[in-house]
C-alpha cells in the first residue's frame, strides 16, 4: 500500500476534483463526524455549498466494543445492522440505545451553534474520510433518505472497492477517486491521520455552517 493523500486537507481537495465532474444542483455537504467533517470542508470550500456534520456511531459487540456490527445515527431513519452476531434481542437493543445515546450527545453538541442544514427536496453529498466495511455510511444513507433527500450521493476519496459496490446500491451515485481491492484501514491512505476532534468539527460548522440564528 501506499500513501495517497498528505492528510484530510488534501483528500478533501481530491474529491471536490472528482466530484465537480457531477451536476450536484442544490446540494448540502454532510460530513460524517467526526473525521468525515474535515474532507467535506474541502469539498464545501471548493464547490461554494453549505456544510453540515452528521454524528454517526458504529454499534460495538458488546463482548469485543471496538468491533462494529452496524451503525447509528441521531433522530429517526438511520439504524443498519451488518450482522447480529448472534446476540438476543435484549442485548442488540442495548447495544444500539448505547450508540444512538452516543449519536445524540454529539449532535447536540455539534449542532449548538450551528443549526441543521434543510435536506427536503435536495442532494445530499455525504462525505467520510474513507469506506471501510461501510457501515457507517449506510447508516448516513438512510438518514438522510428519512431527512427527504430528493438524491443521495457518497463521496470518498478512498475505499474499500466492495464496500462501495454495497453502498451503491443504497445511494442514488457513488463517487470514489481511489477504490482498492486490497484496502486494510482507512488511515493506512493518509500520511496524516490525526483524530479530528469536537472542537475541529464544531469551528468548521461555524465557518462553513448554517448559524443558529439563521432562516
Amino acid at each position: 500500500m501506499s500513501t495517497l493523500f498528505h492528510d484530510r486537507v488534501d483528500a478533501g481537495r481530491a474529491l471536490a476534483a472528482a466530484l465537480a465532474q457531477h451536476d450536484l444542483g442544490e446540494a448540502v455537504v454532510v460530513g460524517l463526524a467526526r473525521g468525515g467533517v474535515a474532507v467535506a470542508a474541502e469539498v464545501a470550500r471548493a464547490l461554494s455549498l453549505p456544510l453540515d456534520a452528521l454524528a454517526v456511531r458504529k454499534i460495538g459487540y458488546p463482548r469485543q466494543p471496538e468491533y462494529g456490527i452496524g451503525a447509528v445515527t441521531p433522530g429517526p431513519g438511520g439504524v443498519y445492522l451488518r450482522s447480529d452476531e448472534g446476540l438476543d434481542e435484549d442485548e442488540l437493543s442495548r447495544a444500539i440505545a448505547k450508540a444512538k445515546a452516543e449519536a445524540e450527545t454529539l449532535d447536540a453538541v455539534i449542532h449548538a451553534r450551528c443549526r441543521r442544514a434543510e435536506l427536503g427536496g435536495r442532494t445530499a453529498v455525504l462525505v467520510d474520510d474513507g469506506l471501510a466495511t461501510g457501515a457507517t455510511m449506510v447508516a448516513a444513507v438512510c438518514w438522510a433518505r428519512a431527512q427527504g433527500a430528493a438524491r443521495v450521493v457518497v463521496g470518498v476519496p478512498v475505499g474499500a472497492a466492495e464496500s462501495a459496490r454495497l453502498l451503491r446500491l443504497e445511494a442514488d451515485e457513488v463517487v470514489c477517486p481511489y477504490e482498492q481491492r486490497h484496502f486494510g484501514a482507512v488511515g493506512f491512505w493518509y500520511g496524516s491521520f490525526a483524530q479530528v476532534e469536537t472542537d475541529e468539527v464544531v469551528a468548521l460548522l461555524e465557518d462553513l455552517g448554517v448559524p443558529a440564528s439563521a432562516g
